[in-house]
């Protein structure tokens, strides 16, 4: 096939970096998000890039935290990209053999809207689809991709087949993705992974928004309130 096989330029994507760094500082992350983002804008996607650290995010579970305390919170703002997106990506760097801090954060943020409910009365997040990019320069890409993936799951997105690509170079101190000589953006394998994780999103955001979404049926947090059980088997409910 040498064609793409549908469409996507009425998509919208956003990658939120969730690099230590503040701009201007050249982020590592940002060079990977790059890469995929390019992808996607050439195909007609209107995408979105946030790094997150630039911004005064509150820290908490609430989706705005100066209703709870907080003087300042930029969420609010960032939440209303996130719900224009069918795309999510989340990226950043391996710290200690884990997510930043700042992952940690979105992460807590995102589930602080995640009890909010669609028109169908689905959870918000479901029938968009999500993904995640990890450098480093040590170990750690399956173990921070798959706590990135398992949440994004978890709060009700859709994640294709091999929704993750990273780099990490030689386990160590050592040269980062974009430094001079570290053979990141030129390495076959961090390119063929970031490809097909760009054109999976792709074809399940284009899926799911021909159809719709996730089929409201058996999953909607409002029916099940008001007393559906959807076959259920429990005597305490017949």
């Amino acid at each position: 096939m040498t064609e793409a096989p549908a469409t996507y330029d009425d998509l919208r994507a956003l990658f939120i970096n969730c690099t230590l760094k503040r701009s201007p500082e050249v982020s590592n992350t940002q060079g990977l998000v790059d890469a995929s983002a390019r992808i996607m804008r050439e195909h007609g996607i209107h995408v979105d890039t946030v790094r997150a650290v630039d911004h005064d995010i509150a820290t908490g579970v609430w989706p705005d935290m100066r209703d709870h305390g907080a003087a300042t919170d930029d969420w609010p703002e960032i939440f209303q990209t996130v719900l224009a997106a069918d795309i999510l990506v989340l990226a950043g760097p391996i710290w200690l053999g884990d997510n930043s801090s700042i992952m940690k954060q979105v992460h807590e943020r995102l589930y602080g809207g995640s009890h909010l409910l669609n028109d169908a009365g689905q959870y918000l997040y479901y029938g968009r689809v999500a993904g995640c990019l990890i450098t480093g320069n040590e170990d750690g890409i399956k173990h921070c991709a798959q706590n990135v993936l398992y949440t994004l799951q978890h709060i009700g997105y859709t994640i294709p087949p091999q929704a993750d690509a990273g780099w990490i170079g030689e386990a160590g101190p050592g040269p980062s993705y974009l430094d001079p000589g570290s053979g990141g953006p030129e390495n076959d394998f961090t390119n063929r992974n970031a490809t097909f994780m760009t054109w999976n999103l792709m074809h399940v955001a284009r899926i799911l928004k021909d159809a719709g979404g996730i089929p409201a049926y058996g999953n909607q947090r409002s029916e099940w309130d008001a007393g559906c059980r959807f076959d259920y088997e429990n005597p305490e409910y017949r």
